[in-house]
């Protein structure tokens, strides 16, 4: 059975995290929290953990409907705050953050502020909170857009609310993976179910095709599997693909 746009891109985000890697999320990231867990669950046993909740190695034994959760207090090892995730990133102790963005254009830059200009905005987005400073401090960072569209992808960002301007970021969607920052968006990979014209079609900014093109495959049954007891709500699935 094929798998669905929401378990391939989950596992698009878990085979980010390496073996003994340290991982943190942050407010309203329900696909990342889902994609630790199922990394923990699979290839990467020795991660750790740091939710924006307080904790450390929590038991993520389901995904909640919000990433606050005080279920994800269950089984932690300790607790952690704000203020300490902010120091660990600081000092180089945190390797992966996902970053979600309402626009993302090819040279790096994300806007999670507002549409129209900051003093006269026409729609108010979620802001900023602590992704400026945690992308140019985590190791690796990665920004997803679920759903790869023309809004979201876009020329130029409205509003500039992160940018690493020292180093090349990946950027996961449910149809492709890009290297964008400096230089301008390299196609990395596309979804089996994407075609190079269609990603083209539904990409806002410009980009070069990799010369060695790979395929974002589906994931293994067993992972399925997982995906499916850690999310029986399918909460994911009412975040990923389809709507344009």
């Amino acid at each position: 059975m094929t798998a669905t746009a929401a378990e391939r891109f989950i596992w698009q985000m878990a085979l980010e995290i390496e073996d003994g890697a340290v991982v943190a999320t942050g407010v309203a990231s329900p696909l990342a929290v889902l994609a630790i867990a199922v990394a923990k669950q699979t290839h990467a046993p020795r991660l750790t953990y740091i939710s924006c909740v307080g904790s450390l190695n929590p038991q993520v034994m389901r995904l909640m409907g919000s990433s606050e959760d005080l279920a994800y207090l269950t089984g932690r090892t300790a607790d952690v705050s704000i203020a300490e995730l902010f120091d660990h990133a600081r000092c180089g102790r945190v390797d992966n953050v996902f970053f979600g963005a309402v626009e993302v254009d090819g040279h790096g830059r994300t806007n999670l502020s507002a549409a129209g200009p900051l003093t006269r905005p026409k729609v108010k987005f979620p802001g900023v909170v602590g992704a400026c400073s945690l992308r140019r401090w985590a190791k690796h960072p990665v920004i997803i857009v679920p759903r790869h569209n023309k809004r979201c992808l876009v020329h130029k960002v409205n509003i500039r609310s992160t940018v690493d301007d020292a180093r090349r970021t990946r950027l996961l969607t449910d149809a492709a993976v890009f290297s964008i920052g400096p230089g301008g968006a390299i196609l990395e990979a596309l979804a089996g179910t994407a075609t190079l014209a269609d990603v083209q079609e539904r990409t806002g900014f410009a980009f070069a095709a990799s010369a060695h093109l790979a395929v974002i495959g589906d994931p293994p049954a067993a992972v399925r599997a997982t995906i499916q007891a850690l999310d029986p709500d399918r909460r994911s699935a009412e975040l990923v693909g389809a709507a344009a």
